[in-house]
């Protein structure tokens, strides 16, 4: 799987502040804690960076939709201008 960060930058602490219990039953499960949240932040990041992507495009769609309208039509606003 092609990741979209580095997989060599080097590692260091933050502060987290997590559930207790949900800590402690994750404990249970893994011994790799760490590597199960940054699991699970990259792939968040990859499924927001989709999202924000398709948003984009959907808008850019939109936008060439209406220039292309408005170029073959005009702007409904043209039957009423005062200039």
């Amino acid at each position: 799987m092609k990741t979209s960060y580095n997989l060599q930058a080097r590692k260091r602490p933050v502060n987290l502040s997590l559930n207790e219990d949900l800590v402690l039953q994750a404990r249970e499960i893994t011994d790799n804690l760490s590597g199960i949240v940054e699991s699970l932040l990259a792939s968040f990041l990859e499924q927001e960076r989709q999202q924000r992507l398709a948003k984009t495009k959907t808008v850019e769609a939109t936008i060439a939709c209406w220039n292309n309208f408005n170029a073959k039509i005009g702007s409904f606003a043209d039957d009423y201008s005062t200039l």
